[in-house]
């Protein structure tokens, strides 16, 4: 397909298209960061939160919030002319990690969101993505209130390698988000690359 309209005396241009993944633990701002940034009116599946879902569905640290995504949030960014990626939020809960492996069906990377208030609930992205050798990107997502660190505290208490790009961000921030969606794509490429001159 034929995305834009073609300038005099050039051809139209058919963008690259990318997946992205945006996990991490419940709560963390996975639909906000898809939301802030789409283009389209993202799609989303969020459900309001139940009584039978309370013994599972830890809300301490983000007791205001009272739906939660039950299969996936999808949004689309134009990051240049020629290049357009494709967001997928994963849910947040262990319940629904059987949809991760899906989802993460022929992504180039991922986000994966952390709040420092409960930094424990990314170790389960941060391992998925390890385990698959799925580029991925840690952006700390940061929460008015809540206490900032710096980068290289946060890296050592996630037990990060120095070759994890780990950055803050606000969720809320088109801006902000971009750049951390600009980061995935690079630090995916050149991850590719080593890749390659490793089997050449």
């Amino acid at each position: 397909m034929i995305f834009g309209r073609s300038q005099r005396g050039k051809p139209p241009v058919e963008p690259v298209t990318l997946k992205i993944l945006v996990a991490g633990g419940f709560g963390v701002g996975k639909t906000t960061l898809v939301g802030a940034v789409s283009e389209i009116r993202p799609l989303r599946t969020e459900e309001l939160l139940t009584e039978a879902g309370r013994p599972v569905d830890d809300v301490s640290g983000v007791e205001g919030k009272h739906t939660t995504t039950v299969a996936m949030d999808f949004g689309r960014i134009t990051l240049r002319e020629d290049l357009v990626l494709y967001l997928f939020g994963t849910p947040g809960q262990e319940r629904f990690w059987f949809m991760w492996d899906e989802l993460s069906e022929g992504a180039l990377g991922a986000v994966v969101l952390a709040d420092t208030r409960r930094l424990e609930d990314c170790f389960a992205a941060i391992d998925y993505f390890e385990r698959r050798a799925i580029p991925f990107v840690v952006g700390v997502n940061c929460f008015e209130g809540s206490a900032r660190y710096p980068a290289e505290t946060v890296r050592t208490a996630l037990d990060l390698g120095e070759d994890v790009p780990l950055v803050m961000c606000d969720a809320r921030d088109r801006e902000s988000v971009k750049e951390v969606l600009i980061g995935v794509v690079q630090h995916a490429m050149a991850q590719a690359s080593v890749h390659r001159a490793v089997m050449t």
